[in-house]
């Protein structure tokens, strides 16, 4: 079996991935869309393919340039083998060693980790501002930050367990939960 993009001197014009119409898909930063049409345009005197995308929470429509799909991070859903590992990762209790440092300079990483696309980065920064949260208030940014991060994290999770998004957001803030004393 040959490895992508292994041997294939012709690789940047043939994607990474490809979709269909109908088909879900994570953009970075804004989330799980569907396709919604397939279009060919001419852009600089040149004929593109492009994925006509709608981002399923706020109905943005993107348009992506079939040939740059691999660059901007355009994936599938998770699968189900991926759904424990990401719980995992929202559970996993962490010293807040960025605790110690600037809010902008935290603001900074977690919007890198959330532009990455990655659901196990949207995760982290999720888990670690829950965390934070539960210490002391966060700035502005950094509750913009954990939105972002909340609504990336439950729209994906429950498209993929394809459960409503209630539940999956009362599962994952169960995890941060204050204990109850027993009186």
């Amino acid at each position: 079996m040959v490895k992508p993009d292994e041997n294939n001197i012709d690789s940047q014009n043939a994607p990474a991935m490809s979709f269909k119409v109908g088909d879900l898909a994570v953009y970075p930063a804004h989330g799980v869309g569907r396709i919604e049409a397939i279009e060919s345009r001419v852009v600089n005197g040149e004929k593109h393919d492009f994925y006509i995308m709608k981002i399923l929470e706020n109905n943005m429509v993107i348009m992506i340039p079939i040939a740059n799909v691999a660059s901007v991070g355009l994936r599938d859903v998770i699968g189900d083998t991926e759904i424990p590992k990401i719980m995992d990762v929202i559970k996993a209790r962490r010293d807040l060693a960025m605790d110690n440092q600037t809010w902008n300079r935290r603001y900074r990483e977690y919007m890198d980790k959330i532009k990455t696309g990655s659901l196990y980065e949207v995760a982290e920064v999720f888990r670690d501002l829950s965390l934070l949260k539960g210490t002391k208030d966060l700035s502005f940014g950094e509750r913009k930050l954990y939105d972002t991060a909340h609504t990336l994290l439950i729209k994906e999770l429950s498209t993929a367990r394809k459960v409503d998004e209630k539940t999956v957001s009362a599962e994952i803030e169960g995890f941060f939960a204050p204990e109850e004393d027993e009186a």
